[in-house]
């Protein structure tokens, strides 16, 4: 199918940059934006700059969203970014430094959303005939 590729690019890019911006946002001192410095930056620059790749990750993302949007019908290509849940999900309690758990109604949910995607991809669309 055209745009499949552009829509698990975004897909996987949505679901890394989520995932980074939760590990650099838990690395990062509490601060207001009046209280933001330049020593403040330096002295987290990896979770600065982790977050910082978590925003790009979203640009790049919606740059690949863009094209899969112009090659896929939109039903389709909107159930791609649902999977962004369960990816994240499964990133958060198989990744270690997240220390999540495993909880059987959230793993549930995440196998509705699989099934749920798998159903609207299993069969071609139907067009009606003008």
């Amino acid at each position: 199918m055209k745009g499949l590729g552009w829509g698990i690019a975004s897909l996987l890019l949505v679901s890394a940059a989520q995932l980074l911006m939760k590990w650099g946002m838990t690395h990062m001192p509490i601060f207001s934006l009046d209280q933001f410095v330049f020593s403040l930056v330096i002295n987290n620059l990896l979770p600065f700059f982790i977050v910082c790749c978590g925003i790009a990750g979203y640009a790049l993302s919606m740059a690949c969203w863009f094209f899969a949007l112009r090659q896929m019908p939109l039903n389709r290509a909107y159930s791609l970014l649902s999977l962004s849940y369960a990816l994240v999900y499964l990133g958060a309690v198989c990744l270690p430094w997240f220390n999540e758990n495993v909880h059987w109604l959230k793993s549930f949910g995440a196998l509705f959303i699989l099934f749920g995607v798998w159903l609207i991809h299993s069969k071609p669309g139907v067009h009606a005939e003008k």
